[in-house]
């Protein structure tokens, strides 16, 4: 079964690739991602690495939160599920016409 970690704090200039070259020293990455803005395409700060294996991620976990990445002391910890959100309508649905 494949373990989901967050990783917080991040430097903004942290790349998928540095990422998940942080993270295989302690196993099978299957994926590492960093979030970015969708309107400004830039880092959120914040990103996710997925392990095969739940002792690995445990191994990652225990080694590297609170760890000092270029500056910044990171964040990591197992990764919550999605909450569901409503979708924000910004399409004038709710405006009526006079």
């Amino acid at each position: 079964m494949a373990s989901k970690l967050f990783v917080g704090s991040l430097p903004y200039s942290t790349t998928d690739d540095q990422l998940q070259e942080l993270f295989a020293q302690y196993g099978n990455v299957v994926s590492a991602k960093v979030i970015f803005d969708r309107d400004t395409n830039r880092s959120k700060g914040f990103g996710f690495v997925e392990f095969e294996d739940d002792a690995e991620a445990k191994a990652a976990i225990d080694a590297l939160n609170e760890s000092e990445v270029d500056g910044r002391k990171i964040i990591v910890n197992e990764a919550r599920p999605r909450e569901e959100r409503p979708r924000r309508d910004f399409g004038g649905s709710s405006f009526r016409q006079r």
